[in-house]
């Protein structure tokens, strides 16, 4: 081989491994390991159970959901929600209402009624129905408009 090439074969392969360094695939969401958030504690203190409690009933009672009447009980920072109701939606209320109230995490047991399931279940086959109609509708003007560019 001649030694005048071994330099600049060398800077190549340097050059490559440099650009290849670091380009490894990430790994799926699945097999990555989750950390819990650190906790907030400049100017936001822990709150204790009993005051996260406190803080997620005075929301919902201030919530236009408060008509479900929900109980709510704190241990170890995660709320557990209880209770029934006739709007599916409040369910999903409800648990962001407990996590911004400072729970750490939210066991959701809220009963949706079946007549609430059912109204869901018609809501989104009649918006699927309204999308299909608008596809389906045939234009006023069968040609394109054409930009004047």
């Amino acid at each position: 081989m001649d030694m005048r090439k071994v330099p600049a074969l060398l800077a190549i392969g340097l050059a490559m491994a440099a650009l290849s360094f670091g380009q490894t695939k990430p790994a799926s969401a699945h097999q990555r390991e989750t950390t819990p958030a650190p906790a907030k504690t400049a100017g936001n203190p822990k709150k204790s159970d009993k005051e996260i409690e406190a803080t997620i009933r005075a929301k919902l009672a201030k919530s236009k959901i408060s008509v479900d009447k929900f109980t709510v009980h704190v241990q170890g920072g995660v709320a557990t929600l209880e209770g029934h109701t006739d709007v599916v939606q409040h369910k999903g209320v409800a648990t962001r209402l407990a996590k911004t109230g400072g729970a750490l995490a939210v066991n959701n047991r809220i009963q949706a009624s079946d007549a609430a399931k059912k109204k869901a279940a018609d809501n989104l086959e009649e918006g699927r129905r309204r999308a299909q109609v608008k596809r389906g509708d045939a234009r006023s003007d069968p040609t394109p408009p054409r930009s004047s560019h």
